[in-house]
């Protein structure tokens, strides 16, 4: 059951984060700039978890542990957060999405290498479809070299911060590190939009789209996503994950009207087939 459990709260983990980037273009189409969404989006999750952290009167986390979700957030997030919306500027929603779910492959690899799991043949073979997918995706028709480039630095570094984050959801709950996350990256975001200046929201439809980021796109996700990882690892929860870029892709095409060339799509495709191949060989083996 707790497997199980896991598995659901993956599910609405990716579906909601599979809204970023629509939410993400809306909010630029109405004046806002990358640092001033950012800032919105932590900030105000932040002040959000802070006010179910006293209602469910857990501790604030403290020593080691508080240093390193800080890391998460202020690093890891803001890292990752930052390439992944500064990259829909070059590239479409979907491309970005699609590359940025090579982070499964990676999440494996170093999971191999941090965590001492067995690098396997099903694993290697995933990995070698993935690198194939995204040599056909990032093709001259996908999207410009900065935008490609920053959605693969996103998914390195959303790795690192799966990684780190197993050990660290050994300690502390779901709320917990969702709270000091959101409030480091909601520090840095808020004094870099401070010091490029803040462009806020100007119309209704940039306050929809900027609750629908901070709602839909944060809190939710990230919530059941930590609290996923400590049920499944976080192999398995990387995996199960692909949900996102096809929840993105479909109200890409739906809400934005973009259009994917036939070879973006296969390598789309074989990203795809490579993290649903890995995926079946884990939840199979942890049987």
């Amino acid at each position: 059951m707790n497997r199980l459990i896991g598995i659901l709260l993956i599910a609405i983990s990716a579906a909601s984060f599979g809204t970023l980037a629509i939410f993400g273009r809306f909010a630029y189409e109405d004046g806002m700039d990358i640092f001033t969404i950012l800032f919105l989006r932590f900030g105000i999750s932040a002040a959000f978890m802070t006010i179910i952290l006293l209602l469910r009167k857990e501790q604030f986390p403290r020593g080691r542990i508080l240093a390193q979700l800080v890391g998460m957030g202020a690093l890891g997030y803001v890292g990752q957060s930052f390439s992944y919306l500064t990259a829909i500027n070059y590239a479409s929603a979907g491309l970005v999405a699609l590359l940025l779910y090579l982070y499964p492959i990676f999440v494996a690899v170093l999971s191999t290498v941090f965590l001492n799991e067995k690098l396997t043949r099903i694993k290697v073979t995933a990995l070698m479809l993935a690198l194939f997918g995204t040599a056909l995706t990032v093709g001259p028709a996908g999207g410009q070299m900065p935008g490609i480039l920053l959605a693969i630095s996103a998914a390195l570094i959303y790795s690192v911060y799966i990684i780190v984050g197993t050990n660290v959801m050994k300690h502390v709950s779901a709320v917990q590190s969702s709270t000091v996350i959101f409030a480091s990256a909601g520090i840095v975001y808020g004094l870099l939009a401070l010091s490029n200046g803040a462009h806020f929201p100007v119309s209704n439809s940039g306050w929809l789209a900027t609750s629908g980021i901070i709602l839909i796109s944060t809190i939710i996700p990230v919530v059941t996503f930590l609290a996923a990882l400590e049920r499944i690892g976080p192999t398995n929860a990387a995996m199960l994950s692909t949900l996102e870029p096809v929840v993105t892709v479909l109200l890409a095409a739906w809400l934005l009207g973009e259009r994917l060339m036939p070879i973006v799509l296969v390598g789309g495709g074989l990203i795809l087939a490579a993290v649903i191949l890995l995926t079946k060989s884990e939840l199979k083996n942890n049987q």
